[in-house]
């Protein structure tokens, strides 16, 4: 069983550590992923531009970051998939100038970020139309296992 460790800086949403490590197993056990730890935390607007800009040189905010740590195709005795970092404020504003429903968009991030450290990429054409199908794939799967992110608002969204 791999360890989901599970962090927020940010107060706009209450996140459910269990939810986001069922979401987690879910696509782990589709795509017989095997590790020990991935982490995923849940980060403030201004913390995600910060590490866009540090590792990226865009001082934009983004929707997700992801820091790769162990191979995927390790086999060493414990191995750290990686870190994912989350905006929940940039899943906001997206959803809501485009109409969707934000707690799908909130858990698209997570499953991109998921993807981007099982090596999948979306740099050129060809990857991004690849990253979209696995990405519709996923999201369809969590839905029919009713796993999608449900958040608790702090704030007024």
């Amino acid at each position: 069983m791999v360890f989901v460790n599970t962090t927020s800086s940010q107060e706009l949403v209450k996140i459910d550590a269990n939810q986001v490590k069922a979401l987690v197993a879910c696509i782990f056990d589709e795509k017989s992923v095997s590790c020990d730890e991935i982490s995923i935390n849940f980060i403030t607007e201004k913390e995600i531009s910060e590490l866009h800009d540090e590792f990226f040189d865009d001082p934009t905010p983004t929707d997700c970051i992801t820091f790769p740590i162990d191979d995927i195709d390790d086999v060493s005795n414990y191995k750290i998939l990686g870190e994912i970092f989350v905006c929940p404020q940039v899943a906001l504003s997206y959803s809501q100038q485009h109409l969707l429903d934000f707690e799908e968009e909130l858990t698209l991030y997570v499953v991109h970020g998921i993807l981007h450290l099982l090596g999948f990429n979306d740099i050129e054409e060809g990857e991004r139309k690849v990253m979209r199908e696995q990405e519709a794939f996923c999201m369809k799967l969590l839905k029919e296992n009713q796993l999608i992110l449900r958040v608790t608002k702090h704030q007024t969204i």
